[in-house]
């Protein structure tokens, strides 16, 4: 179970039960500190001690084994999945490299060392510094304000005011020293899950690529490689987005701490001073109290100072709460309650006047002001339209579209012309005064601003609890009969963006946005928690899948209804594997490896295999493997596998991850083979000269965004016979794919000639 999150509220309180939770967050802190430290020194000893390189190999493997990611939430995404089960397999892929043992360390400590070392430093190190600052801070501070409490309301006025701009100051410093504290080590728990993996993923590709008895090894490598980078492209992209909205959660914090409330939380609750009388005399006893005011409760936790003083919890029912005056007690910012278990009353001091009146307000049951906020109308229905008649006119194709953000100032002018009381709606969004990004950001602005989202607040959490489903089926059952229960404009607006959004998406190619980077720029703007808390931002992820899941099942979604309008109920615990497996290197299926000679003369037979013309022995490696074939190449016994392919290869492999997402339940169309690889098929040789060339798959269109390479070194040339790549670049005849132009095959991924 992860750690629940840090509220910023919760800054402001300064509850024990918060000081409990930030306490976790920093052992957590602490552990990955030393553990990032244990990677950096098994690292240095691998590149430094090349003839203990099988003890070092093994050491690391078994440090990012022992290593498991902890996590704010409940539930994994499928990307955050891959990401948690990448150190297991990394362990278990340099288990295997150990039994070669002749791999070349090159370039490692920029690819391992250096990021580690940075987000060490730069990262763990400066929330360190936070810790002592914040430390610092409410040592001072609560030593200042019990100090203050003890002052007489007798003193000079001037004196009494001066005391209050100390205690105030004081404890703003406080407060903006635990938000940055708590914003900081929720930051690195969370980016620590691509910063440390990324650095891992550059030094194993960088071992495996620099040993030229591994070439094969490699080509099995990149596949993973390539979905892990787009799982933690994902998940940097989920992250970025989040991270966005914590920032402005935690600004508005800065400005009014106690405005976000978080839904089963009492109206009110901090620390309060009580008048108790002894036989001896009076003293202040120190409470830490929550007020809940539908049902008057008043709960009453002692707070420990000195030892045998420890009393139990009260719970109390408020009849009526007064202001005392200052005249009447030698105190400040004091007040009297009655409840109905005590008899006579009960004398409370506040921390400060502020302090004071809002548990006065809280127990006199005022309400909140509320912000009024744009409605869902024709007029609304009008707008939406128009901007995606405009988008699809003259921007569907725009690259970035929706992505790129337009003039603030613009984007006001546009709404508040449309959205004039006077004339609404008489705009004309074709004409060259509005460009696409302002339409596109106007058109965001309009959808997030709604009173209620699309999506509505009352189905929001059960729509992200179908997201974190682990059962495919059961995702996509529930979100399609979620979609039936909104109102009838809501899903008459859902059903507009949703097919809209399908048609930017097939032109991907042009504008580079795919349904994953649509999830993520609608995902906050159709679906939004009701509260403003840090749990809720936790979930945008998932209402990004959510959004992400109506772009690619858009017709099976509205077709037709579903049979019955509930939504499916909770699957049962799983007997069978999950059908979306996590990504694996280590449990591939074994190949053939190719046997290379020590003779004079040798030919390749159409599958790849070596034939020896010479009388010497054969001398096969050691390492048996059955043949894959690779990515680019022809299958010559596949039906239709000379027919042009319709799309490039990083579209596939852009799609792998939502592909695996069904079982493999889909299939490709039989003229257009997928480029991946298949442990089924016997590898290619070069077609033969008497065959048209085939073309190549690989650039039937411009590539769309994949993760940015890594900076890995070119590999070294095997000594040998060439590898099946170098094959392809250097025999086969293959006009239409130049190697060098090939979005899947990277130049720097070739073996150098």
């Amino acid at each position: 179970m992860g750690h629940p999150a840090l509220e910023f509220s919760d800054c402001y309180l300064d509850s024990p039960d918060f000081r409990d939770r930030l306490k976790c967050y920093e052992q957590e802190l602490e552990r990955t500190n030393k553990f990032i430290k244990d990677v950096i020194k098994d690292g240095n000893a691998l590149i430094s001690a090349i003839k203990s390189y099988s003890s070092a190999v093994q050491k690391f493997s078994q440090t990012l084994q022992s290593f498991q990611f902890d996590f704010i939430g409940d539930t994994l995404t499928d990307d955050e999945i891959n990401i948690a089960e990448s150190f297991k397999e990394f362990a278990e892929l340099l288990q295997e490299v150990e039994l070669e043992r002749s791999m070349m360390v090159q370039n490692a400590s920029d690819l391992l060392i250096k990021p580690l070392e940075n987000f060490r430093k730069e990262q763990i190190g400066f929330t360190k510094e936070r810790k002592k600052k914040f430390e610092k801070d409410g040592e001072k501070f609560y030593s200042m304000l019990d100090r203050h409490l003890h002052l007489s309301s007798k003193k000079k006025e001037s004196q009494l005011q001066e005391a209050d701009l100390q205690v105030n100051k004081e404890r703003h410093n406080f407060f903006e020293s635990s938000l940055e504290y708590v914003y900081q080590i929720q930051e690195v728990q969370e980016s620590k899950k691509f910063s440390i993996v990324e650095p891992v993923l550059a030094f194993l590709h960088s071992l495996f690529t620099y040993n030229n008895l591994t070439v094969e090894l490699t080509q099995d490598f990149l596949p993973y490689k390539q979905q892990l980078q787009l799982s933690l492209q994902n998940t940097r992209n989920h992250f970025s987005s989040t991270r966005e909205e914590l920032e402005d959660l935690k600004k508005r914090m800065k400005e009014a701490p106690l405005t976000c409330k978080l839904p089963g939380k009492p109206t009110i609750e901090g620390y309060l001073y009580t008048q108790e009388k002894w036989a001896l005399g009076i003293s202040w006893v120190k409470y830490y109290c929550q007020y809940e005011k539908e049902s008057k409760m008043l709960r009453m936790t002692p707070v420990e100072q000195k030892s045998g003083a420890k009393q139990g919890t009260s719970d109390l029912t408020l009849k009526y709460c007064v202001r005392r005056k200052t005249d009447s007690i030698d105190k400040r910012f004091c007040f009297d309650i009655e409840t109905n278990e005590r008899a006579g009353t009960i004398t409370l001091q506040a921390l400060s006047e502020a302090n004071r009146r809002l548990w006065m307000e809280a127990m006199d049951g005022k309400e909140p002001v509320s912000i009024q906020r744009i409605i869902l109308n024709e007029v609304g229905f009008k707008f939406v339209r128009k901007c995606i008649n405009a988008v699809e006119t003259k921007g569907i194709t725009t690259e970035g579209v929706y992505r790129t953000v337009g003039s603030n100032i613009q984007v006001q002018k546009l709404l508040n012309a449309f959205f004039d009381p006077k004339c609404p709606g008489d705009v004309d969004l074709q004409n060259s005064d509005w460009d696409i990004k302002t339409v596109t950001s106007s058109l965001k602005f309009y959808l997030r601003n709604l009173a209620e989202p699309v999506m509505t607040y009352r189905l929001h959490k059960e729509l992200v609890s179908a997201a974190k489903s682990e059962n495919l089926d059961y995702r996509l059952g529930a979100i399609h009969s979620l979609v039936y229960k909104l109102p009838e404009k809501n899903r008459e607006m859902l059903e507009l963006l949703i097919r809209h959004l399908v048609n930017v998406c097939e032109h991907s190619r042009e504008n580079l946005m795919s349904p994953s980077n649509m999830g993520v720029i609608f995902g906050p703007t159709l679906m939004r928690a009701q509260e403003d808390t840090v749990a809720a931002m936790m979930n945008i992820k998932f209402q990004n899948i959510v959004v992400e899941i109506l772009i690619e099942h858009f017709d099976k979604i509205y077709s037709s209804p579903p049979e019955d309008s509930a939504a499916p109920p909770v699957p049962p615990p799983r007997v069978a594997a999950r059908r979306h497996k996590p990504i694996t290197i280590s449990k591939r299926p074994l190949r053939e490896r190719p046997v290379f000679y020590g003779g004079d003369s040798h030919d390749q037979t159409p599958n790849g295999t070596v034939i020896s013309n010479s009388t010497e022995a054969p001398k096969p490696l050691h390492r048996s493997r059955l043949h894959t074939q690779r990515a680019g190449e022809a299958d010559a016994g596949r039906p239709g596998s000379e027919s042009k392919h319709e799309q490039s290869s990083e579209v596939v492999v852009g799609k792998l991850v939502s592909k695996l997402q069904d079982g493999g339940a889909k299939t490709s169309n039989p003229s257009n083979p997928p480029c991946s690889l298949s442990p089924d098929r016997p590898l290619p040789g070069p077609p033969p000269p008497s065959n048209p060339p085939t073309p190549c798959p690989l650039t039937a269109s411009p590539p769309i965004h994949t993760p940015a390479p890594l900076g890995f070194p070119p590999p070294i040339q095997p000594p040998s016979a060439p590898s099946p790549l170098t094959t392809l670049s250097q025999d086969s005849p293959t006009p239409n794919c130049p190697l060098g132009s090939c979005p899947f095959i990277q130049p720097h991924l070739l073996p150098v000639p």
